[in-house]
C-alpha cells in the first residue's frame, strides 16, 4: 500500500527537513494552518504532537506548548476531527508524535483506523515498549498501513538497535543526546561517533536526527551524519508569539535550508 514516507525517501535519501508542531498551538484551530505553512515553506517531514500533560521525552519548550494546546481544549478526537481535511492542503508525509496513554484511552485499533481515514502515514509512541507493539499495535499499523517509528540513542546497545530497526517502517528516530528536546548544547558531540559505528550496522531504514537541532550549523552537522533532521523546540518558539504564521514559517524553513551540506547518504 502507498506511504508517503516510503515515496519520500525513495526520491530524497538526504537533507530531509522534518518540523515538529504541537496540534492545537498556539491556538486550538492551527494545527491545519501551520501544516499548510510548513507545505508551503518545502519541508519534506511532518510531525504533529499530540497534547499530554506529562511528556516526558519532551523539554520545557514542547511541554508548554502542550500545555497552552490542552488549556486551549485540544483532545486526540477533536485533532482527528480536525485532520479529516489534512490531505485538501497538503501531500506531505505527516506523523502523529504523542504517547501510550492518550492511544489507550482512545482504543488502540481505533486510533490507526483514524489515522488511516485522515491521511496519518506514521506514529511515534515513544513509551511504547517494543513488545507490547509486536503483540498490541503491530497488527494494526499493518492493517491501516501506518509506519511505527522508534527511537535510539547514542547508549542504545547494538542488538536492540537492530531489533528496533526491524520493527521500525520508514525510519529510526536518532536522539542525539541523552536529555529532552530543546537542549542547545553542541547535540553531535556525542552523536557523531555512534551514528558512525550505526550507520556500518547496514539498517534497512534512514536515520534523521533530532533532539538539540535548532539552526542551519547543527542542521548541517546532522546532515552530514544521517539522512536529515528533527526540528521541534526552535520552531515552537518562532510560531509562539508570530502573527503571521505562513510568513514565520517560510522563514524559518530558509534560514534552516541555508548552506546545506551537500551529502547523500544510500
Amino acid at each position: 500500500m502507498h506511504n508517503r514516507i516510503d515515496k519520500l525517501f525513495k526520491t530524497k535519501a538526504s537533507n530531509i527537513v522534518s518540523i515538529y508542531t504541537t496540534a492545537g498551538f498556539p491556538k486550538l484551530n492551527d494545527t491545519l494552518s501551520v501544516i499548510k505553512a510548513l507545505d508551503k515553506a518545502e519541508v519534506d517531514l511532518i510531525e504533529v504532537g499530540i497534547p499530554f500533560s506529562d511528556p516526558l521525552a519532551d523539554g520545557e519548550t514542547i511541554q508548554k506548548s502542550s500545555t497552552i494546546a490542552l488549556e486551549n481544549g485540544m483532545t486526540l478526537k477533536l485533532l482527528f476531527e480536525q485532520l479529516k481535511n489534512l490531505r485538501e492542503i497538503s501531500e506531505k508525509p505527516v506523523i502523529l508524535m504523542g504517547y501510550l496513554n492518550s492511544v489507550l484511552q482512545y482504543g488502540i485499533e481505533e486510533f490507526y483506523k483514524q489515522c488511516n481515514v485522515c491521511g496519518i502515514d506514521g506514529i511515534i509512541l515513544p513509551d511504547l515498549p517494543l513488545g507490547e507493539f509486536e503483540k498490541s499495535h503491530k497488527q494494526f499499523t499493518d492493517k491501516y498501513n501506518i509506519h511505527a517509528v522508534f527511537l535510539i540513542s547514542p547508549l542504545t546497545d547494538k542488538k536492540r538497535i537492530v531489533q528496533i530497526d526491524k520493527l521500525s517502517k520508514g525510519f529510526v528516530y536518532l536522539v542525539s543526546s541523552n536529555s529532552t528536546t530543546g537542549k542547545t548544547q553542541d547535540p553531535m558531540k556525542a552523536t557523531e561517533q555512534s551514528i558512525k559505528e550505526i550507520t556500518k550496522l547496514k539498517l534497512k531504514n534512514k536515520i534523521l536526527i533530532g533532539f538539540g537541532i535548532n539552526n542551519a550549523k547543527t542542521f548541517n552537522q546532522a546532515c552530514s551524519l544521517a539522512n536529515g533532521a528533527i526540528i521541534g523546540s526552535e520552531y515552537i518558539r518562532r510560531i509562539s508569539n508570530s502573527t503571521n504564521i505562513e510568513k514565520t514559517t517560510i522563514e524559518f524553513i530558509k534560514e534552516i535550508k541555508t548552506g546545506i551540506y551537500d551529502h547523500s547518504i544510500k
